[in-house]
């Protein structure tokens, strides 16, 4: 690969695994984050976790077809790959006067990762592929059915091909996150084991919280001061939450704020339309019951996860929050 970088960059399979044996020979570490590039500091937010917690730190940049239905935005989705290298060149810690940069980016092809070829049909797929029954057709696989299927597959791939002692992934994509916990678990990952991937708390825009996002790059300068009615909405379901109140009541509340932010942005020319708002058991995604109320839920020590998807103009943004001992869904 011809761009310029101070990073080695990996742009084979082979490559990838000469690298990483010579890291099993020199006993270090690998932490790792798996990207589809368009890196915003959200992303750099997991690196630095990373370079933190490992001797080495490895990022991984591939748009993967197989998590995008036919009608999605394969095409237009944000590649960036000689402005992602810089960001990730920026990106240094110094841990006990050593200080530590990413040690490589793993850019395979799109041949390499599906031998058999890709369509993103998943009826005329061919090959090997990874699926979690029973646990992604809730929250954004009642919309994306076939989203986790695709994530599944790819990061099963990258785990095998990078062998990580430890990943990290974000909170805004809690779902994605748990599912890939609940699979190095079901299917005896041993790089890395369940408890070695990470989640780290979403990164938001400092002024107004909006959770950073690749395809906040869609927004136009009239929509973006809309974009943020959805977290909007999820604090307030949170605020009536932890005073007692029950889910249904959250959820009247989190749609009080959708209903208003859609009116205001209509007033301006701007189109939104909510997909889903949900509150949901952090172990098995299920929706929670309309009169289950907060004291119940904390005594179980469970956690709830608050999450929604919203179109604003052309652009699908999803956000969440996590009520209650996180730590008991090892989100840490």
């Amino acid at each position: 690969m011809s761009i310029p970088s101070s990073i080695p960059i990996l742009d084979s399979i082979a490559s990838c695994r000469e690298w990483r044996n010579k890291a099993f020979d020199e006993k270090k570490s690998v932490g790792f984050i798996p990207t589809m590039g368009a890196l915003h500091a959200g992303h750099l937010s997991l690196v630095r976790r990373s370079l933190v917690e490992n001797d080495l730190t490895v990022v991984s940049i591939f748009v993967n077809p197989a998590q995008f239905a036919p009608h999605e935005d394969l095409r237009a989705y944000p590649r960036a790959l000689p402005q992602d290298l810089e960001r990730l060149e920026t990106q240094r810690v110094t841990i006990a006067n050593v200080e530590r940069t990413p040690s490589a980016v793993f850019v395979p092809a799109i041949p390499d990762m599906y031998p058999s070829g890709i369509d993103q049909d998943v009826a005329r797929q061919k090959g090997a592929f990874v699926e979690l029954t029973g646990y992604s057709h809730q929250m954004e696989g009642t919309s994306r059915p076939t989203f986790f299927r695709g994530v599944a597959t790819v990061v099963t791939k990258l785990f095998n091909i990078v062998q990580p002692t430890s990943a990290y992934f974000g909170q805004k994509d809690i779902q994605q996150a748990l599912l890939l916990r609940k699979m190095c678990r079901d299917l005896f990952f041993a790089y890395p084991t369940a408890d070695q991937v990470h989640i780290v708390p979403t990164e938001r825009d400092p002024v107004d919280g909006l959770a950073l996002s690749s395809r906040n790059v869609y927004l136009s300068a009239d929509e973006r001061p809309f974009a943020v009615t959805l977290y909007r909405a999820l604090q307030a379901a949170e605020s009536v939450w932890v005073q007692g109140a029950t889910k249904k009541e959250c959820i009247s509340a989190a749609l009080a704020v959708v209903e208003q932010g859609t009116g205001q942005a209509a007033s301006k020319g701007v189109a939104m339309e909510l997909d889903y708002i949900e509150m949901s058991d952090s172990r098995t995604f299920e929706v929670l019951d309309d009169g289950e109320h907060q004291q119940s839920k904390l005594l179980g020590e469970d956690p709830v996860i608050l999450s929604g998807a919203m179109w604003v103009g052309k652009t699908r943004l999803i956000d969440n929050i996590v009520i209650g001992d996180i730590s008991s869904a090892l989100l840490v």
